[in-house]
């Protein structure tokens, strides 16, 4: 698998990322570090325990490294989910959790792909 076709696999743009950034390897070696980013992880933590704000910020993290990479679907949904979570509140609004549904899946196809990718290197 080339970089080109993980971008494709995971709903991205490769293009654009590659406009942005000065090299394919920083590319690659960026596009290595997503998998141990924790922003999914603590957006999973902040929506279990009821804390918008917490899910709110990393959401918006998640949001802005997927922006970063050209992770266009991810970026997208977790986009939607930060716009929900953006106003103040107490409670994590109605929508939320079914709205994490879709990030969650469009993470672990990111994921997924990007760890094909790697793999496909060795």
């Amino acid at each position: 698998m080339t970089i080109q076709e993980c971008y494709v696999a995971l709903g991205g743009s490769y293009e654009q990322v590659a406009r942005r950034l000065p090299s394919a390897g920083m590319v690659e070696r960026f596009l290595a570090r997503f998998p141990g980013d924790d922003s999914f992880a603590k957006l999973c933590a902040g929506m279990e325990c009821g804390r918008r704000e917490e899910a709110f910020r990393a959401a918006h993290t998640l949001k802005g490294v997927c922006a970063n990479l050209g992770l266009d679907r991810l970026m997208d949904s977790a986009g939607r989910l930060t716009e929900l979570l953006r106003p103040e509140q107490d409670a994590i609004p109605e929508g939320a959790d079914e709205l994490l549904q879709e990030v969650r899946q469009d993470y672990e196809i990111t994921v997924a792909a990007i760890e094909t990718y790697l793999n496909s290197r060795s």
